[in-house]
């Protein structure tokens, strides 16, 4: 009984390993076509043109005109009619104080000036004269008459009462943006600053330059200013070169930007400041590329070959170099030249490229 089992598995295992005469169980796999990928570039016709040379620094934005405002009395905070950020015109209330004594003074001094004004028309009277006629009165009795009335120190004592009425009201001296409120409602101030008032019309930005570059400053030269927090760019104009050298072979420049946008107070930014350079040959830098350490760019023949030539730039801005091709490596470059200027960092010397439009 064990044999036949034996010889029954032994067949079974036999028969499971034959091949099968079913064609549809070994499909043929098609080999693998390979299609060569293109090199797809853009192009550009070089030419001379006028190159725009860009001289870089740092600095702070600073408003041309803001004040600490603060009230000058003493006083608990009544009502504060603005918020840091708010904008506000001039003459606009800021916040006002408890002004119950200086109310009190206020009205106690035009009582007496009343009661003076009653005492200068008698004292006008026993003179032989009517306060109705004052042009016709004699300054000399008109004097005597206040003398003895005290007219003059009761209008001087509702002047002052009015004046110290209106230290109770904090105004805006001209439009701007509120900031830094250093007190609340119902908290006392003292003669301490209240607030900050920033014109945000107009920004002085400070910068240094190098004493080497200061030949390409000068009074009234426009500049580019763009903030680190964007890429927006305000335009701006020189005011003042301060005509001292630091330690550090920097010259202090100040320049005036009008705020187009969203500037503000304190606000670090980027100095571009160009000028001109005529007949250079300028590429993208994106054309530009390194090889072996050295700088090369891919010329594009008619053929459809990309054949790389040394480089050496001579000027850089934000966007474009000046090139010329490398004295020592025996490359060529002149206008007319078509340059590769995208998709080549992986392109090697005499690679098939094709041009996309």
């Amino acid at each position: 009984m064990t044999k036949i089992l034996l010889l029954t598995f032994v067949a079974l295992f036999i028969y499971s390993c034959m091949p099968s005469n079913n064609k549809d169980s070994n499909p043929v796999i098609p080999k693998r076509q390979y299609i060569e990928e293109k090199n797809l570039v853009k192009v550009i016709t070089l030419k001379k043109t006028t190159f725009r040379k860009e001289m870089v620094s740092n600095g702070k934005l600073h408003a041309s005109r803001k004040v600490n405002l603060r009230f000058k009395t003493n006083g608990t905070v009544e009502k504060l009619f603005v918020k840091n950020g708010q904008r506000i015109s001039v003459n606009d209330t800021i916040a006002i104080l408890n002004s119950f004594e200086q109310e009190q003074r206020y009205e106690q001094a035009k009582f007496r000036l009343d009661k003076a004004s009653i005492d200068l028309q008698d004292a006008l009277i026993s003179l032989g004269y009517r306060l109705d006629d004052s042009e016709k009165i004699p300054e000399n009795f008109m004097q005597i008459a206040k003398s003895k009335s005290s007219y003059s120190s009761a209008q001087s004592e509702l002047k002052t009462a009015i004046y110290h009425l209106n230290l109770t009201t904090l105004t805006a001296p001209f439009q701007g943006i509120i900031a830094d409120i250093k007190t609340k409602e119902f908290e006392n101030t003292s003669g301490e600053v209240f607030c900050l008032l920033i014109d945000d019309t107009n920004f002085e930005v400070q910068f240094p330059v190098l004493e080497t570059e200061i030949s390409n400053i000068s009074l009234h030269k426009s500049i580019k200013v763009i903030p680190f927090s964007t890429d927006k760019v305000f335009s701006g104009y020189i005011t003042e070169i301060n005509p001292i050298v630091n330690e550090n072979g920097l010259i202090d420049i100040k320049a005036l930007v009008q705020n187009t946008g969203n500037l503000m107070e304190g606000m670090n930014v980027k100095i571009l400041i160009e000028n001109e350079i005529k007949n250079q040959l300028v590429v993208p830098k994106g054309a530009v590329i390194q090889r072996d350490n050295q700088q090369v760019l891919f010329k594009y023949t008619k053929e459809g070959i990309a054949c790389w030539t040394y480089v050496q730039t001579n000027f850089e801005n934000s966007t474009s170099y000046a090139v010329i091709a490398h004295p020592d490596k025996g490359g060529k470059l002149k206008a007319g030249d078509t340059i590769i200027v995208s998709d080549n960092l992986n392109l090697a010397h005499e690679s098939k490229v094709e041009v996309k439009w």
